[in-house]
């Protein structure tokens, strides 16, 4: 169960109905997860879709290495919500079972690419350590240009705040869904 109520249709403002209205008529199509807390105040909902926007589908980084580093930072961040509707998508586009499974498990992947286990490596020492070393750095530089790189690290940045969001609010899986794994409060948070 949530922390916080979520706006409805029925009891949204003028503008949270507008930024509503515009999120579910866009790739989306839905409002869940972050987007439904965020709704309390309607610029930062609407400010936030169009940066979720821009980072999930419109920057040069393919589907499948966006979806990469976005499970890497969801399952860092221990977030159940933000894992579950990920590997969904994942499994949209292809990504294969052993990857999902190894990611999960926090494991090295199998991956197929050289690209793949690059963007896993930029996103886990991001979210490791706060920050890439030299060499996965110049690594990511080399192969992907400074556009990719920025946008690879502002990618892992939003979904830490989605996570992040997800987790505070406890923000609940729909029904039916069991968490892939421990909620954070039942890993030892007081």
């Amino acid at each position: 169960m949530s922390r916080i109520s979520f706006p409805t249709p029925e009891t949204m403002t003028v503008e949270q109905r507008a930024v509503y209205d515009k999120v579910v008529s866009g790739p989306r199509g839905k409002i869940e997860g972050p987007l439904r807390a965020a709704l309390h105040n309607a610029e930062l909902a609407d400010r936030w879709q169009a940066l979720g926007a821009l980072l999930r589908y419109n920057t040069t980084l393919t589907p499948r290495l966006s979806e990469i580093a976005i499970l890497v930072t969801g399952r860092a961040c221990q977030s159940p919500f933000e894992w579950f509707a990920h590997r969904r998508e994942s499994e949209k586009i292809g990504i294969e079972q052993d990857v999902l499974e190894a990611l999960l498990a926090q494991t090295e992947p199998p991956f197929r690419s050289q690209d793949e286990m690059l963007i896993y490596r930029y996103a886990l020492e991001l979210n490791q350590h706060k920050s890439v070393s030299d060499k996965t750095y110049a690594q990511a530089l080399e192969r992907f240009g400074e556009r990719t790189v920025v946008e690879l690290t502002a990618l892992v940045g939003y979904y830490t705040m989605v996570a992040m969001t997800l987790n505070a609010h406890e923000i609940p899986l729909p029904a039916g869904v069991a968490a892939a794994f421990a909620l954070p409060q039942e890993s030892g948070l007081v």
